[in-house]
């Protein structure tokens, strides 16, 4: 098992940046060669840090962040892993935090094959609801549900 801390508003570039890495290795067939959006997700995950009903959580090693997982205690929000980490388990250890703190719910990119097949395999399926991603190319995004 990994050791996770509470993330601080200091961890925002970093998170930022994970993020960046891990959407760019697993997600480059959905956003091509658009740009990713810096501001935005930076501005996103100050709210978050900011936000007292949101847990943050990272993991680090030697080179910087490893693993995130967001909730607020009925949805899991964000996960990532950084791709040289990629089946280690540190994705299962972030889903089973958040899960462990009641997130029941969580909305997945229809081509996020890679985390569709985790979720799936631990139980979380389709919940029928589906909505528009806020940044181009506009993906459709799937909300899952636990058992």
């Amino acid at each position: 098992m990994s050791t996770w801390r509470r993330a601080t508003a200091a961890d925002v570039v970093a998170l930022r940046d994970l993020e960046r890495i891990a959407s760019r290795a697993g997600l480059a067939h959905v956003f091509g060669e658009l740009p990713y959006p810096d501001d935005d997700v930076l501005a996103r995950w100050a709210l978050l840090l900011d936000d007292p009903g949101v847990v943050v959580e990272v993991v680090e090693d030697e080179v910087g962040m490893v693993a995130l997982t967001a909730h607020d205690g009925t949805t899991l929000r964000h996960l990532a892993v950084r791709p040289d980490h990629w089946s280690a388990g540190l994705g299962r250890e972030g889903f089973a935090r958040a899960e462990a703190a009641g997130a029941r719910r969580l909305w997945v990119l229809e081509e996020n094959h890679r985390a569709r097949a985790l979720y799936g395999a631990l139980g979380w399926t389709p919940s029928g609801d589906r909505q528009e991603c806020p940044w181009p190319p506009f993906p459709v995004e799937l909300e899952y549900a636990a058992p």
